[in-house]
Order: C-alpha cells, then structure tokens, then sequence
C-alpha cells in the first residue's frame, strides 16, 4: 500500500508536468485579463512541447534499449533525455512565450532551462540528482514569487506545493530512487534556479 502511494506521488509530481502545472497556475492567479483562446495559445504548446513530445521520445528510446524506466535514470543514461528536454525548454522559451506577452512565465520556463542544464552537467561528471526534485522545488519557488509579484495571498497553494516536496522527497527515498544528497542536491537546484532569475520579473 506504501509503495503505491508513493510511485503514484513520483507520478503526480513527475518533473514532465512541471511546466503545466506552473503555466497553468500562473492563469489562475495573474490579476490581467486574458480571453480563453489566449490562455490556450500558451498552456497547449506548453503541454505538447514539455510533456507529449518527451513521452513520446521516452517511449522510442527504451523501445531502442537506451532508456529502462522513466522513474529513474542512471547518470549514464541522462544524457539524450536531459539534452532533448533542455532543447524542447528553449523552443518553449523562444516560440511560445516572450517577455512582451509574460516575463513571469518567460523566465519561469528560462529557469527551468538553468536547472535542467545544471542537471545535465552533473550527469555527465557521473552525478546523480534527483530531477523530480529539481521540479518541484523550481514550481515552489515559482508560486512564492508570483505570491510576491502580484502582491496576492496563495499561501494555500504554497503550503499544498510544500506538502508535496515533503510527500515527493519522502517517495524517492521511499523508493530508493536516491538518497538523502541527491534529493536535496536536486530541490536546490530548482529553487536555486528560480531564485536567480527571480530579480529580472519580481
């Protein structure tokens, strides 16, 4: 029953739904108005190109051997999968969103491009961190800076998503995906990511 719930956390908050969530968010919570088609020109792009796509590729990738579980990943086999993710983060970045339409969400998938690229160095140095954790800690970051930007109060979706990391990092460990440096190595990253280039929007 544990190890259920736990592999259904690492699924909710696997780092692929990541941009979504936080695109998605950010509607929810921006105080300007935007018609609906408006907000589907940004929030589909963002699920194709962040989530189908690297699904999809994931897919062909262990059907071709390279890859063996989505949950989990060797440093040894981050590479193609972080590279293509890092390339699919700055289509998203050029193409779809742009600091005229949304510097909040510009820097926030920018950032993200950071972390991934962060993690992507590491794993070829041989390094392992945990990329959920990157995820997470990169959406909480996120939420505490829009929280500040639009001057609204979300402290229940900031304590929910600080749940959530505590419910996440508790699965890795749980699963023995990683162990306790790679967690937080990993949530660092994310947060650290968005904490960056916070001062450029906030």
């Amino acid at each position: 029953m544990m190890r259920a719930f736990n592999q259904f956390i690492s699924y909710a908050f696997h780092p692929l739904f990541v941009p979504t969530y936080g695109t998605v968010f950010y509607f929810l919570v921006t105080p300007r108005y935007s018609p609906p088609e408006f907000r589907l020109a940004f929030i589909l792009p963002v699920a194709v190109l962040t989530l189908l796509i690297p699904l999809f590729g994931f897919l062909i990738l262990r059907q071709l051997g390279v890859l063996r579980s989505l949950s989990w990943l060797p440093a040894a086999q981050r590479g193609y999968p972080l590279l293509i993710y890092l390339t699919l983060l700055l289509i998203v970045v050029l193409r779809v969103v742009s600091k005229g339409d949304s510097e909040e969400l510009y820097f926030y998938f920018l950032s993200m491009a950071l972390a991934n690229a962060t993690c992507l160095l590491l794993a070829l140095s041989g390094r392992v961190v945990s990329l959920h954790m990157a995820g997470i800690g990169s959406l909480l970051m996120f939420l505490v800076s829009l929280s500040l930007h639009f001057e609204k109060n979300i402290v229940g979706a900031i304590s929910l998503c600080t749940l959530a990391t505590g419910l996440l990092a508790t699965a890795r460990l749980y699963l023995k995906a990683y162990g306790r440096a790679s967690v937080l190595t990993g949530w660092l990253i994310g947060l650290l990511s968005q904490l960056i280039l916070v001062r450029f929007w906030l």
